[in-house]
């Protein structure tokens, strides 16, 4: 299990207000908060005000449309539809009166399992993290907050992030998003979905493509702590990128992660 400790947490909350801590910078700028952690918070409002438990969560968009500060932010959510086997509910993360970011997420009544069969996504091969050993640090200098294992065609730790063929990782969080808070496993994936974008868009020349959003479509949620990510699909032409990943847990696939990207060649690494 990894181990979190609250004075680290990325957030502390306030009232509504949720403060961040320097661990909540960007590899972007050190006073930039992370795109990431905009994905983990709004999962956790939509989960806290809008969850049921017959319901699963099965789509969570996140659109990243605003940079901010490491400034004091807050969560306002939205139920759009609510319907006997659909519920439909959007969540906007505001930077005092500010939309940064929002998100939009659909959740299904969980039901009776069909009894045919479907031609079905299989568990990949790919070593666990404990398999895997310790993590290493690979990002230009930055040191991520989050564990990261890069696992190449062959099955091993590299930390070559621009190797063409397969890309595969893990990602595991062991800081808490919000200090006292236990990180839900919704909350875990939606953090992880981020990850898409460097995984399948990193290059020859680093990191051209920043990513304005990310999807997450879910079967079901993750049952470990380690959200593992395979590039699947990447397509760019005039400086828009669109990339896709399949999302593993340690016992098999649990969805899929898409990515919008634009180009951003001042921020070459």
């Amino acid at each position: 299990m990894a181990e979190t400790n609250g004075a680290d947490a990325f957030f502390a909350a306030d009232g509504e207000q949720l403060v961040p801590s320097a661990d909540a910078s960007s590899p972007w700028s050190p006073d930039m908060m992370h795109g990431r952690l905009f994905g983990g918070l709004l999962a956790r409002a939509l989960e806290r005000e809008q969850a049921e438990p017959e319901f699963h969560f099965a789509r969570l968009t996140v659109d990243l449309f605003r940079n901010t500060k490491l400034e004091p932010v807050r969560v306002e959510t939205r139920r759009v539809r609510d319907g006997r086997r659909i519920r439909v509910a959007d969540a906007t993360v505001f930077a005092g009166e500010n939309p940064v970011a929002r998100a939009s997420a659909v959740l299904l009544r969980r039901g009776d399992q069909p009894t045919g069969t479907v031609p079905a996504t299989k568990p990949w091969d790919a070593p666990t993290p404990d398999e895997l050993g310790p993590s290493r640090v690979r990002s230009n200098g930055w040191l991520p907050p989050f564990d990261v294992w890069l696992v190449n065609a062959e099955g091993e730790l590299t930390d070559d992030w621009r190797a063409n063929g397969q890309r595969r990782s893990w990602v595991r969080d062991d800081h808490e998003l919000v200090a006292g808070e236990s990180m839900s496993p919704f909350v875990r994936v939606a953090l992880a979905g981020d990850f898409a974008s460097p995984l399948a868009n990193y290059g020859e020349k680093g990191l051209e493509f920043i990513n304005a959003d990310y999807t997450l479509t879910l079967s079901r949620l993750p049952l470990s702590e380690a959200i593992g990510m395979e590039s699947t699909g990447h397509v760019n032409e005039d400086g828009i990128a669109v990339a896709q990943c399949t999302v593993h847990d340690t016992s098999g696939p649990i969805g899929f992660c898409s990515a919008t990207a634009v180009c951003n060649p001042a921020v070459q690494q």
